[in-house]
């Protein structure tokens, strides 16, 4: 067994090493220039929920009431961040890097995948700032933690394969990148976020429960209700009583990065004739 570790060590040595050095690099290059530097992975998701709070919370009452729910909220807009910066940035991580692709020959994923976990660099510091605060804003730290790393693979799988398929396609189609923010516009209303899911489940007990099985919102809803409150923050286990139905999101992140692994190694050794 420890033969085989040492031959996938040697074949992937060379591109472990450019995989972390694009991680790194990518990270810095988010921030160059900037006074505040890194300090902007904490503070720009703890702006806009500074805004949400005040326009959603305090003057249009989107609250269930719930004591966590601040902080439920903190969580959710950086989990979104995260979605929202991984794939829009993996979009366009191609064709920027593609005077790279020409003078190098290393995998072409790599250049995606590097981009997508600078992202969940932001994350990890984001989810930091989160914890610290849920001491102060009435949290309930269970056991249920433990499942919380489980949750934010299967959400970094999910942004990872979207990601792969827009950078397919923007190298062909440069629109795509246009028609992704309005589409993440809209995915970002469907996910309950800003907004209580008892709002919708009040009036609408059905769409409540199709909206939980959006695999974008299944993966941030269990990282709230584990990490913050088992109590008060619904899941698709807690709301759906099958035990099928809920495994759909989960069959969904995996054909999604099964596609996106797919159609972007299908179309890669063709990338840098294209640009």
């Amino acid at each position: 067994m420890t033969d085989v570790f040492k031959k996938l060590a040697e074949k992937y040595r060379y591109s472990i090493v450019v995989f972390k050095e694009l991680v790194k690099t990518d990270f810095q290059l988010r921030y160059q220039g900037s006074f505040l530097g890194m300090a902007w992975s904490v503070l720009k998701p703890l702006m806009l929920f500074g805004v949400m709070y005040m326009i959603f919370v305090r003057f249009l009452h989107f609250t269930d009431g719930t004591p966590t729910f601040p902080i439920s909220l903190l969580c959710g807009t950086c989990l979104w961040s995260f979605f929202s910066e991984a794939t829009s940035m993996g979009l366009m991580s191609i064709v920027n890097r593609g005077d790279l692709l020409r003078k190098v020959h290393f995998p072409n994923y790599i250049i995606v995948a590097a981009t997508t976990m600078g992202s969940m660099i932001s994350l990890g510091l984001g989810l930091v700032v989160v914890i610290v605060f849920g001491f102060f804003a009435h949290a309930e730290y269970t056991w249920r933690v433990v499942l919380v790393p489980f949750s934010i693979i299967q959400l970094y799988c999910l942004a990872l394969g979207v990601a792969l398929i827009l950078a397919t396609m923007y190298v062909y189609f440069r629109d795509i990148q246009h028609i992704w923010e309005v589409v993440l516009q809209a995915l970002f209303y469907s996910v309950p976020i800003i907004y209580p899911l008892s709002m919708v489940s009040k009036n609408y007990p059905t769409v409540a429960k199709i909206m939980l099985l959006n695999p974008i919102a299944q993966p941030i809803m269990d990282i709230r209700h584990n990490l913050l409150s088992p109590k008060y923050v619904p899941t698709v286990w807690t709301e759906i009583n099958s035990w099928w139905i809920p495994l759909l999101p989960y069959g969904c992140t995996f054909v999604i990065l099964a596609l996106g692994i797919y159609l972007f190694r299908r179309n890669s050794a063709r990338f840098a004739e294209v640009l």
